[in-house]
């Protein structure tokens, strides 16, 4: 059953207007991770498939939860590449409603793993309008846009326009001339950076862990902060240190870092 959030969610605060009411399915706790909005072409080439999916990969081994609109896709694979335990698609429609059916299968597993989130009641069929406020919302809850392929006239555009309102930094992928104008058309512009190496990128944003075994937990996204020892003893306690003897994570400096 959907059920609504009843607290403020911070990052929202910068939409024109805060949504009336937040239902959502899943795991609410992907709220709280560090979060990347990446948006692009419903009929993606090849090379921006390759590259939206490995891109999202690389994001969800550091602890970056993906955002993205549920649509075909980029969007689609951006939830792929992320796992979808790792993602929050935000629905045009209602929370009741798997749109578009072609993506039925991967929202009911974002919903049983990941986190489905939508403004608009259950039940609610998605229309042109409802498209345009879930791009908003699907930027706002980001920490920065990513575009990796969009035509000039594409709805990939409006949700830069959102970001560019909420003061985001906007990330694309470097494209061929006469492929993907509408992020060539950013760089030409400099109103947006090029992502050259993914592995350097997404390391901005946090450590991938040598032991792929690590549960990504409060702990794990706590420690990708470089923490003071004495904080995360404080918050922690114990598991700290048996962490340090587990090899997860090193003790330097009085901080705390993964491995």
């Amino acid at each position: 059953m959907p059920q609504t959030i009843s607290e403020k969610i911070s990052e929202l605060e910068s939409m024109a207007n805060y949504p009336k009411n937040i239902y959502y399915k899943g795991n609410i706790s992907l709220l709280k991770r560090p979060k990347v909005s990446i948006v692009g072409s419903r009929k993606p080439s090849p090379y921006t498939k390759q590259y939206t999916y490995t891109l999202a990969q690389a994001l969800s081994k550091r602890g970056v939860c993906v955002v993205s609109g549920g649509a075909m896709g980029v969007d689609a694979i951006a939830h792929e590449g992320a796992g979808v335990d790792n993602t929050i698609a935000v629905l045009a429609s209602g929370i009741d409603i798997y749109y578009p059916a072609v993506n039925k299968g991967l929202l009911r597993s974002i919903e049983q793993h990941g986190m489905l989130i939508s403004q608009f009641e259950p039940n609610f069929a998605a229309t042109n309008w409802s498209f345009v406020l879930r791009n908003e919302l699907v930027v706002a809850l980001g920490e920065v846009l990513i575009v990796t392929q969009a035509a000039c006239d594409s709805g990939s555009m409006r949700s830069v326009e959102y970001a560019q309102k909420m003061g985001k930094k906007i990330f694309v992928l470097p494209h061929r001339i006469e492929e993907s104008e509408g992020t060539n058309r950013l760089l030409q512009d400099g109103k947006a950076s090029i992502i050259s190496d993914i592995e350097s990128f997404a390391s901005s944003y946090g450590k991938a862990p040598q032991d792929t075994s690590i549960n990504k937990d409060d702990f794990f996204y706590f420690c990708q902060q470089n923490p003071i020892l004495d904080d995360a003893v404080l918050k922690f306690g114990e598991r700290v240190y048996e962490a340090e003897l587990c090899g997860q994570i090193i003790i330097s400096e009085g901080r705390v870092k993964l491995i």
